[in-house]
């Protein structure tokens, strides 16, 4: 009865507190995410209130969390969808993972950590977070701008990749043979392909059969098959988080609707308590041995995601002014990269630190990139400018108008609608992007 009372109080704290940053981060207009992870460092070992009653709990928890994060993404997108974007944007896909990957690896293998840790690092600095990208997107009314549907397709093949990675990831960290790692990944590509599949031919017939009139009997069916399937897949060595992943795909129209609206309440509650289990396993003295690793590869990848989205955007055909925000969007890092970092602190324990200061530094700078890349790229442009000798054809360059059609009057007007902050449309535009 006493260790009940003492779970049901720190549990009853844990959320009071998650609930009162969460509105602070709110007024202020950014994610809550580092904040959530200093939460985790104050109650976790080391910490100033180190918690002892209900550590199993927020475990299971945060493992639940982790899995509403790659459900409510999966709803987010269609089967067919997930095929046009590999179709057309796996070059920018090739890209972004040769270019935001590599730096992670390379910092491993100079710290001394093994190929294994330089999989798991490389995971940490390659992937995006789609949820604080989400909010910024709808913070910014960028939702239709010509530009997201290229930020939406990169974070699509990350999300998609994750299926494959961290089935690998999975099975290096378990120590399976070349081999056993081999069937672990025929598994995962065949589960892959299998899901799209079914979801393509049959996707109405398993939405039919999971649809229901009473939202109760709907999340219920929703959540407990996806905790079925995450546990199979779990039990393949596939990756829990990949297995609900693809029950979201497998979903769709007014299933993936209704599900997404319930479920949302409980993913954000669970992925909090996601972020603070994280903290509590990292000791914030392990945190300024790897500040300046993570000030580095935080400063990098910056650089290499803005690169990524511009040389994206530039091959869909956006302007200039598209491109530079595209690539600033792109740059926070957020609950992927916990993830990961989370399933290989076992075999290299500093890489846990590293990706909480990591992420820390990145989700506070990615929402000021989103804002400031284009600003800040336009002034440093004219400036370049004006010490060049101008050369005039006689035929001003025609511009974007703020639905994003092309007219004859010069581009200064459409700066300033964007400096406005007034949003360039897509035409007929619509979007599947959902508030994170």
């Amino acid at each position: 009865m006493h260790n009940t009372a003492a779970m049901l109080i720190e549990l009853g704290a844990i959320i009071l507190v998650l609930g009162l940053l969460g509105r602070l981060a709110g007024r202020a207009g950014f994610s809550p995410i580092p904040l959530y992870l200093l939460a985790g460092l104050a109650f976790g070992h080391g910490g100033i209130l180190p918690l002892q009653a209900s550590e199993e709990f927020v475990a299971t928890g945060a493992e639940i969390g982790v899995i509403l994060l790659l459900l409510l993404l999966g709803l987010e997108y269609s089967a067919s969808e997930l095929v046009d974007t590999l179709k057309t944007q796996y070059p920018s896909g090739a890209v972004d993972f040769v270019l935001n990957a590599a730096p992670g690896a390379a910092m491993a293998l100079l710290l001394g950590w093994g190929p294994i840790a330089a999989v798991a690092l490389a995971g940490v600095t390659w992937i995006s977070s789609s949820g604080v990208i989400a909010k910024v997107l709808g913070d910014l009314r960028r939702l239709g701008n010509r530009e997201t549907p290229v930020v939406l397709g990169v974070l699509v093949l990350e999300d998609l990749s994750m299926a494959v990675y961290l089935p690998i990831l999975t099975a290096l960290l378990a120590g399976v043979s070349l081999a056993g790692g081999a069937v672990t990944l025929l598994i995962a590509l065949g589960t892959v392909g299998a899901v799209l599949y079914v979801a393509l031919r049959h996707g109405r017939l398993i939405s039919r059969a999971v649809s229901s009139d009473s939202a109760e009997m709907l999340l219920l069916v929703v959540f407990g098959l996806t905790l079925l399937v995450a546990g199979i897949a779990q039990q393949l060595q596939v990756s829990a988080a990949v297995g609900a992943f693809l029950v979201g795909i497998a979903l769709s129209g007014e299933v993936a609707e209704g599900a997404g609206n319930l479920l949302t309440p409980l993913r954000d509650l669970f992925a909090a308590v996601f972020f603070v289990f994280f903290g509590l396993h990292t000791d914030p003295a392990d945190i300024p041995p790897v500040l300046l690793p993570a000030l580095a590869l935080a400063a990098v990848t910056t650089f290499t995601k803005i690169v990524t989205g511009y040389w994206a955007a530039r091959r869909a055909g956006i302007s200039s002014k598209g491109r530079w925000r595209a690539g600033g969007t792109l740059v926070a890092r957020g609950e992927f990269s916990i993830v990961i970092a989370g399933l290989a602190v076992g075999v290299e324990p500093r890489i846990g630190p590293l990706a909480t200061a990591y992420v820390l530094i990145l989700v506070v700078l990615g929402p000021l990139a989103a804002r400031w890349t284009e600003p800040l790229a336009r002034r440093l442009t004219r400036s370049s400018r004006r010490r060049q000798p101008e050369f005039h054809s006689g035929r001003s360059l025609p511009a974007e108008d703020a639905g994003g059609r092309v007219h004859a009057l010069t581009g200064a007007d459409h700066d300033q609608d964007v400096a406005a902050g007034q949003p360039e449309v897509r035409p007929g535009g619509g979007d599947r992007l959902g508030a994170s």
